[in-house]
């Protein structure tokens, strides 16, 4: 009997487990993006590039580089309400932004509340 109990709470167990499934996320805004920009400072060329990836558990990690070196980089949290994108950063450094994405565009654009470019699928 205890055999017959067994056996019956493990196939219960595996029904159960294989009942579950994880939600999948194909949000548009998942991927690399991109702004980089140069500045010329007293004969000295600067190349500064930020980089934002975005992952399918709404976290992600953003990186700005300074002459291909890395300089700063922190994780943060996103999330999506009718088209508006909220990132909000883990380091109190940078503050949170409110980005909305522009699919019509070649590339793709993320853009900022007042119209400008956040940045642009890589």
């Amino acid at each position: 009997m205890k055999k017959l109990f067994s056996l019956l709470s493990i196939v219960c167990i595996i029904a159960i487990s294989n009942c579950t499934s994880i939600p999948e996320n194909n949000d548009p805004i998942l991927g690399i993006w991109v702004n980089a920009s140069t500045t010329l400072e007293s004969k000295n060329e600067t190349t500064v590039r930020e980089e934002w990836i975005f992952n399918d558990v709404y976290l992600g990690r953003y990186q700005r580089y300074s002459n291909n070196t890395i300089d700063f980089y922190t994780d943060f949290k996103w999330s999506e309400e009718n088209g508006i994108y909220n990132i909000i950063y883990s380091d109190t450094e940078i503050s949170d932004v409110i980005v909305n994405l522009e699919e019509t565009n070649e590339p793709e654009i993320l853009s900022l509340e007042n119209g400008g470019v956040f940045a642009v699928r890589e």
